[in-house]
């Protein structure tokens, strides 16, 4: 099974992710240093932009993974207060989360998994234990640990699913309410680490020549680089200051 604290980029990914690269690298040699051979020294920066974009990618694969099981609980919660057993209570969720996100969803094939392991006979906790172990998410490593003690104990589980489905509501809630307040300045942030680049963009298109003298020469280079490392720690930065994890 799939190991959710690991991204790995499918070959057609990796393609259009180096694409993208090469792209933003092309545009930075002539703007920065009018010459498309420096886009060379560049490249060791893909390297940089691959492991930005896997942690982007994996993060969001880990927040549809947690919406995805907030939907699961919910639906077993409902199944368990009708009377039904755990199996059958995961096997209505896999069913519900087939409708709702599609029978190739990552959690949906999960649930599959754990139906079908079940029914030879395999524990349930041991099976959210696993999935707990490679989801890398919080919620469902909490949830399993608190599964786990309750089906030793003989606990109430639609009670206990209940309350994890709620808890994790209200984490959901709160970073809706995060991302909200930061809608605005994570568009000013954009906005700003699209201007500096605009700005010599608009010089070199409107004033032909009136950077010339910070091209072809050393000194000038130099300037350039160091304009250019600072644009993007500045850009990064940036993007650090308003993400924020609830």
């Amino acid at each position: 099974m799939t190991d959710y604290r690991v991204l790995h980029f499918s070959k057609k990914e990796m393609i259009a992710e180096t694409a993208a690269f090469a792209c933003l690298d092309i545009l930075a040699g002539w703007l920065f240093f009018n010459s498309f051979a420096s886009c060379l020294l560049l490249t060791p920066l893909l390297a940089v932009w691959l492991r930005i974009r896997r942690k982007q990618k994996a993060a969001g694969r880990r927040k549809q993974l947690t919406e995805d099981f907030r939907d699961a609980l919910n639906s077993m919660t409902v199944s368990l207060r009708a009377g039904r057993a755990v199996e059958q209570a995961f096997a209505e969720a896999a069913s519900d989360l087939a409708g709702i996100r599609g029978e190739e969803a990552p959690l949906t094939q999960e649930f599959r998994h754990i139906v079908r392991q079940m029914r030879m006979s395999v524990p349930p906790e041991q099976l959210l234990s696993d999935l707990a172990a490679r989801s890398g998410v919080e919620d469902i490593e909490d949830f399993a640990a608190v599964f786990s003690a309750a089906r030793k104990a003989g606990g109430n589980m639609a009670l206990m699913i209940r309350k994890a489905a709620g808890t994790i509501e209200g984490k959901m809630d709160v970073e809706q309410e995060i991302e909200a307040a930061l809608a605005s300045k994570k568009l000013e942030q954009r906005i700003m680490s699209v201007m500096p680049g605009g700005i010599i963009l608009y010089m070199r298109v409107s004033s032909p020549g009136f950077l010339d003298v910070l091209y072809g020469n050393p000194a000038g280079a130099a300037v350039m680089g160091a304009v250019l490392a600072a644009y993007i720690g500045a850009v990064l930065w940036g993007r650090k200051i308003v993400s924020i994890e609830v």
